[in-house]
């Protein structure tokens, strides 16, 4: 008697074939990453940018932003020729996150034509955060 027969009381089946992949996840570009942003670039990479833009303001010592790196990474990927996906550390850059009142990180903001369109603060679910891109996209 296995462990999960003894558990379960019954003889129980264990599923062994593998699971397809999520069909619907498009990739624009397996190698893009995510661009750093400086206090010295972001006007430029950013808000002058012809494509809407998501700025992850974080620091590494940031438990909830070490999280949402690989999402960031993944979104990058995704949106790569779409969207400008860039990060900024917060402990490096101060004129910035002062500029934009970041008062807790990770802090998320849209950017469309220059201008914030939406602030997302602390750890999103990445499909919370790619409806958000979409939503922006489809304007």
């Amino acid at each position: 008697m296995s462990f999960l027969d003894s558990l379960f009381g019954r003889k129980v089946e264990v599923a062994t074939e593998e699971v397809a992949p999520e069909s619907d996840v498009v990739v624009a570009n397996p190698d893009a990453l995510p661009i750093h942003v400086t206090d010295d670039t972001f006007d430029e990479l950013v808000l002058s940018s012809p494509l809407p833009a998501l700025v992850d303001f974080w620091a590494p010592w940031c438990g909830p932003c070490r999280m949402i790196a690989p999402i960031v990474e993944d979104l990058a990927k995704t949106y790569d020729g779409q969207a400008v996906i860039a990060k900024m550390n917060t402990d490096d850059e101060a004129e910035t996150p002062g500029q934009f009142r970041i008062m807790a990180i990770p802090t998320m903001i849209l950017f469309k034509d220059g201008e914030e369109v939406e602030r997302m603060v602390g750890l999103r679910q990445k499909n919370a955060i790619a409806e958000a891109l979409d939503k922006l996209l489809q304007e």
